[in-house]
């Protein structure tokens, strides 16, 4: 089965993987930023979000071998590969599998390492959501406000609400599958994975996803990696400063 993406200009292909529960709608305005300098943007849906297809199934390793099946499909070769978080672990794990389909390699707010999972009020509170009795979208926000108190990932979160039909809300997500296998969210990278490509590790300086001490382990995997902070940026840096974001992506990639 083959991945849904919204794709952008014409160029040097520029894939972009968004992350948990997010879809290729989020990467929408900064897509058409990268666009306009001769790059081809493919905002890729990663398996059970946004527009592509559902699946009981989901791992990291499944999900590098869905984009390698879209890089064949589409004959994109020396690809420029961002991934933010869950997108992050995906384009690292695909860079060291197969570098030769990689030119430059650019990581948002993630880390190779280990995480716990962290993502049960939200999954929960998305789980209580009933759609027979919630018609509205401000009454899906209000329901969800009981488990996520933030309005901004409440937002977030709800941009994955879609009519199914005339008068019935329901989720893009494939929340069954990603409740049941939230915990392969948090894999480390493999002990042996490298790529010594162009790298390029973009943290928000008020995110906790890349620690100082985790600098030795991406130097481990990414031995060419450069990380630099995006200031007044939490874990959703493209999205709360675009500006630096879309800038420190351009010197890199050019």
């Amino acid at each position: 089965m083959q991945l849904h993406a919204n794709v952008l200009g014409e160029g040097t292909p520029f894939i972009i993987l968004h992350g948990f529960l997010g879809m290729s709608d989020n990467w929408k305005t900064l897509g058409v930023r990268f666009s306009e300098h001769h790059y081809q943007v493919h905002l890729v849906d990663q398996r059970n979000h946004g527009r592509s297809f559902h699946s009981d199934d989901f791992s990291y390793e499944l999900l590098v071998e869905d984009l390698k099946d879209y890089c064949d499909t589409n004959n994109l070769k020396h690809i420029v590969l961002l991934g933010h978080s869950m997108g992050g672990k995906t384009a690292m794990l695909f860079a060291t599998k197969y570098p030769e389909y990689v030119s430059k390699l650019i990581v948002a707010d993630i880390s190779p390492r280990f995480y716990p999972v962290h993502h049960d009020a939200i999954l929960n509170g998305l789980g209580t959501l009933d759609f027979s009795e919630i018609k509205t979208r401000g009454a899906a926000d209000k329901a969800l406000a009981q488990y996520v108190s933030d309005l901004g990932t409440r937002q977030f979160l709800l941009k994955n609400l879609y009519w199914v039909e005339k008068g019935q809300l329901g989720l893009r997500i494939n929340l069954k599958s990603l409740t049941e296998n939230v915990a392969e969210v948090g894999e480390a990278l493999p002990v042996h994975a490298e790529f010594d490509g162009d790298t390029l590790f973009l943290r928000g300086d008020k995110s906790e996803y890349i620690a100082l001490q985790d600098e030795g382990i991406i130097k481990t995997h990414f031995p060419t990696a450069k990380i630099i902070t995006i200031k007044n940026a939490g874990h959703w840096l493209h999205a709360e400063n675009p500006e630096d974001f879309y800038n420190e992506v351009m010197r890199f990639i050019s």
